[in-house]
């Protein structure tokens, strides 16, 4: 596998942290980009892997980028949050919410949080695994640049804009699943491009709107929605949330302020309910206990997995295991920690 290399888990996150603070990420901003990115490694998620350095250093050419960017955290209501991310990255933006969400969901029932002027290029699931390890259900929503054409259209104009959700579970890790609105994430046509490998036929048209599985041709013209109307339907329900109602951008606004580094700037949706508050005897214990027959008849059927499953299992063996990434793109990295 001489086109391969293999790190330990904490060469990963070393490699991630080295290379955004060689280019002038904060130590706050750079480890929990660093936390980010190695998460997505050790659960072999390899498009939201080390494969975004590149996208985080790349997004300093927009001068609007603030990479030691500090947070503000208020109170926009008894049971809302918000973080103003002050034009930094959404990983630490998140991480600082994360607590006084948690807190005003235990107190009210159910709590928001709302997030502005983020650049985001992360994946959901983290955010929301944070919320669920403390008993809570969650939602997460964010747009991006316009990737996708609304159904029956030919023009990018919603983002990729994924939704997760997440689940609590008791002596297990929690139930979570983030999916894009479009077929397949940016990413995943992007690393088929970065390893010459072309796309299947459904997940893209070219600038013509004729289909293609051409990876770069996909990428200039627009990703489809999955099953249709049905995808555009919920896109069009994450530009709403993540945009109008917590008064950010939506993707099609986002790229007229895009300096063609394509790392969107905008904002994130979170709703974290307990689920103890729901029902009237406050049994949360009967909830989970209920919750799990549902799961468990899922996996009675052959062929069956749980959302996040994979993850869990790949969790299990990487931190001993290590993992394997391309040697160029390893290359790569090294020199982002050599700029200064």
């Amino acid at each position: 596998m001489n086109d391969s290399l293999h790190l330990t888990l904490e060469e990963v996150h070393a490699l991630a942290f080295e290379a955004l603070a060689a280019n002038g990420f904060s130590a706050a901003q750079a480890r929990a980009i660093a936390d980010t990115v190695t998460a997505a490694e050790r659960d072999l998620c390899t498009s939201h892997g080390l494969f975004r350095i590149a996208f985080y250093v790349n997004a300093l050419n927009n001068p609007d980028v603030d990479p030691t960017a500090v947070p503000v955290v208020s109170e926009l209501a008894p049971a809302v949050v918000h973080v103003d991310g002050r034009f930094g990255f959404a990983p630490l933006a998140l991480e600082m919410g994360a607590a006084p969400l948690v807190e005003k969901a235990r107190a009210q029932g159910i709590a928001a949080l709302c997030l502005n002027n983020i650049y985001h290029i992360a994946a959901l699931w983290p955010e929301l695994e944070r919320v669920a390890e403390q008993g809570l259900a969650a939602f997460a929503f964010t747009a991006a640049l316009p990737y996708m054409a609304p159904a029956g259209g030919t023009r990018p104009l919603y983002g990729t804009n994924p939704m997760a959700f997440a689940w609590p579970r008791k002596d297990h890790p929690p139930l979570v699943f983030d999916q894009a609105s479009s077929v397949t994430a940016r990413g995943e046509i992007q690393i088929h491009l970065r390893d010459g490998k072309p796309i299947p036929v459904g997940w893209a048209i070219g600038p013509d709107g004729e289909p293609t599985t051409d990876p770069e041709t996909a990428l200039k013209g627009a990703q489809l929605p999955f099953g249709g109307h049905k995808g555009a339907a919920i896109a069009l329900m994450v530009e709403l949330l993540a945009g109008a109602l917590v008064g950010d951008l939506f993707s099609y606004e986002a790229a007229a302020k895009d300096t063609g580094t394509g790392a969107p700037l905008g904002g994130e949706f979170l709703i974290a309910i307990d689920p103890g508050r729901c029902v009237r005897d406050g049994d949360r214990e009967k909830q989970l206990a209920h919750a799990e027959q549902l799961l468990q008849k899922i996996g009675e059927q052959e062929g069956t997995r749980l959302p996040s499953d994979r993850r869990y299992a790949a969790r299990k063996r990487t931190p001993t295991e290590g993992i394997r990434i391309p040697r160029t793109l390893h290359q790569t990295l090294v020199a982002y920690t050599r700029e200064s």
